[in-house]
């Protein structure tokens, strides 16, 4: 992956002053993953495009989140790494697509290829994220999807 967009993933969680460290590389952003994100990276996610309740169906429940937000606790690294995964897909979907609005409509709209389901939903896992990015990959460089 490109260090633009990991670098462009890193800003979406809240950069350096959310994250407590650079993010400059693959590596770089894994070490952040296994130290727990904090809270406060979900916000990022919700400028980037994602809802309120895709964050619920996807990385944590608000019930959840709730709780721990009262306890001052960040995500865990499970619930770190699909935030991550999210923000990737998101990302990687705006630089195919050139804006932000066009690459949340596309996350969005179920696909044939995709068993109808839309893009958001197969990213859920890692294996299907990977198949949404090899998607994005044909679409970026002009084949059909």
């Amino acid at each position: 992956m490109p260090t633009g967009l990991i670098m462009e993933m890193a800003r979406k969680l809240g950069g350096l002053s959310v994250l407590g460290t650079e993010v400059r590389s693959q590596a770089d952003l894994a070490l952040a993953v296994r130290k727990r994100l904090p809270l406060t990276t979900l916000q990022g996610l919700t400028l980037a495009g994602i809802s309120e309740q895709e964050i619920d169906r996807l990385v944590i429940p608000d019930r959840t989140r709730r709780h721990r937000a009262e306890r001052r606790q960040p995500l865990t690294v499970e619930e770190s790494d699909r935030a991550v995964r999210l923000v990737r897909v998101q990302t990687l979907a705006e630089d195919s697509f050139g804006e932000k609005e066009k690459a949340n409509r596309w996350l969005r709209r179920p696909l044939a290829e995709l068993g109808n389901e839309s893009p958001l939903s197969i990213a859920q896992t890692e294996a299907g994220a990977r198949v949404i990015e090899t998607i994005l990959g044909k679409i970026a460089w002009g084949a059909a999807a």
